[in-house]
């Protein structure tokens, strides 16, 4: 029965994952047919790539249900219970830090960033730093339900904070802080803070217990841009220098999938390793599971393993240098609107195409007991991102748009909504930011909008080719809050409370 349970639960994920990454696959191959040919070599790679993203994401997002997930609610409980500031914050911390060590977003921005600074910015380094990051909001955002704080009030003192260091970093630690933020919840940490902070709400109970049950995730999103920016300002280092690495088509069609497939196996080991230990080691002394249990989430974490190898070979070796590909050539094409169209059209279909999109929408549904529709919440994802990829591509192009023209009074926005809309709207929208920037998003959207940035002359690859996964975190931010108010407004002409009618 239960293999059963599990096959359909594997077969939805693949089907989940086709139609996500399937709609960016056609757009290339229109794209490749019409405006922009590519080698035929380099298109057998990015559907052989495809066809891996596809099987790994969808085994990846199998393992990280079977075993992640519940790792997070066990964690969830057990931060709970403790009841003690000062083991909350410690055990968020850790948390924190673990899993974003392992999130496969992560890991393809510092690589990028690697290559764009020329070598100067380690991607380890990246990888460390922001996982300090997530870890240190994720232990505030623990105690911030455990002492019931308001949570528009906690942004607004974070975002005050990060506006008073962003005067104090140039403009490609910017671009890279914020891109980190949109990277770090992705496919593995978003189930898993989303997991800790529902059941650390849950315990918790009272009122609030709905409100408080979102919001995580958004928290955890600023501890990465807070991170970089204190990194550059303590390392004293203000501008990069370097010049970045040159960007090499493979060659072949076999031979790159050869050469990255060992490669992953080494590095993801790494990466899942300190979840696998924690794990383990919690097993042993606190969750003390029996051995069926035990198995059952080691053998969930050996498919997210699996699933993660498949899903990084594919990304490295054939499917993202198309997107950097089709990025310098339609930047090159004589018609000025086509980039930000292009860039329109793919914001809409990577909103579907990200998981973590899906995971948050549904417990939206579950949580509000279905008086806040997921189709809903979607349909405001995809206005909203595909207007912010539109906008980064028109930055790339006008050398007079800064990205703080757009982040500045976005995030300012989203703030001064924080203090308007119903406080559930707040928790949703900040934690939709967080998980509007996946897979998709951090792979094709972003090697996209480097090509262009590398094919327009007043552009440059390290400012300009990054800022897209942040301008695409941000506005959920805004657009999920205008739709709270739209809510607000219509239970007013009804005579509801929005707050009481979600909490029934």
């Amino acid at each position: 029965m239960k293999g059963g349970v599990h096959l359909n639960l594997l077969k939805d994920k693949f089907k989940e994952v086709s139609l996500s990454v399937l709609p960016i696959s056609l757009i290339v191959i229109i794209l490749n047919f019409t405006l922009v040919p590519i080698d035929s070599d380099m298109l057998i790679r990015f559907i052989i790539g495809s066809l891996l993203v596809i099987l790994g994401l969808g085994i990846f997002l199998f393992g990280v249900d079977l075993g992640v997930n519940p790792i997070g609610n066990l964690m969830g409980e057990t931060t709970a219970k403790t009841n003690k500031a000062i083991l909350v914050g410690i055990l968020g911390f850790l948390l924190g830090f673990l899993i974003t060590v392992a999130e496969p977003d992560l890991f393809i921005l510092a690589k990028q960033v690697n290559q764009a600074s020329g070598g100067i910015i380690s991607a380890y380094s990246i990888l460390i730093v922001v996982s300090i990051g997530v870890g240190i909001m994720v232990a505030l955002g623990l105690l911030r339900i455990l002492f019931e704080k308001p949570l528009n009030k906690m942004y607004t003192i974070i975002y005050f904070i990060i506006f008073i260091l962003g005067l104090k970093v140039s403009a490609e630690f910017l671009a890279i802080s914020v891109d980190a933020s949109g990277a770090t919840t992705g496919a593995m940490t978003t189930p898993f803070i989303l997991a800790l902070g529902y059941g650390v709400s849950q315990l918790k109970g009272g009122k609030k217990e709905e409100e408080d049950s979102f919001g995580l995730v958004g928290v955890a999103s600023t501890g990465p841009i807070l991170a970089i920016m204190l990194m550059s300002i303590i390392a004293g280092v203000t501008n990069i220098q370097g010049q970045g690495e040159a960007f090499v088509v493979h060659e072949g069609i076999i031979g790159p999938y050869l050469k990255e497939f060992p490669r992953m196996i080494r590095e993801t080991v790494y990466t899942l390793m300190p979840v696998i230990l924690m794990f383990l080691i919690f097993n042993l002394f606190k969750f003390k599971l029996n051995r069926r249990n035990r198995n059952k989430i080691l053998k969930g974490l050996l498919y997210t393993y699996i699933g993660l190898v498949l899903f990084l070979t594919g990304v490295n070796a054939g499917f993202m240098e198309v997107g950097r590909v089709m990025g310098y050539k339609i930047a090159n094409l004589d018609h000025s609107l086509l980039l930000p169209a292009i860039g329109f059209l793919l914001g809409l279909v990577v909103v579907l195409a990200e998981p973590a999109v899906h995971v948050l929408t549904e417990q939206v549904e579950y949580v509000t007991a279905g008086y806040i529709k997921k189709s809903v919440i979607r349909i405001a994802f995809s206005i909203g991102i595909a207007t912010a990829v539109s906008m980064s591509m028109l930055r790339i192009m006008i050398p007079s748009l800064k990205l703080w023209h757009f982040l500045l009074p976005g995030f300012a926005l989203a703030v001064l909504l924080s203090y308007k809309v119903p406080p559930i709207f707040v928790g949703i929208a900040f934690d939709a930011g967080g998980v509007a920037s996946g897979p998709m998003t951090a792979t094709f959207v972003l090697a996209f909008a480097q090509g262009a940035a590398d094919a327009i002359p007043t552009a440059n690859v390290l400012v300009d080719g990054f800022g897209v996964i942040a301008m695409v975190a941000m506005t959920p931010l805004v657009t999920i809050q205008l739709l709270g108010y739209l809510f607000q407004l219509k239970g007013k002409k009804e005579g509801i409370d929005v707050d009481d009618s979600i909490g029934e």
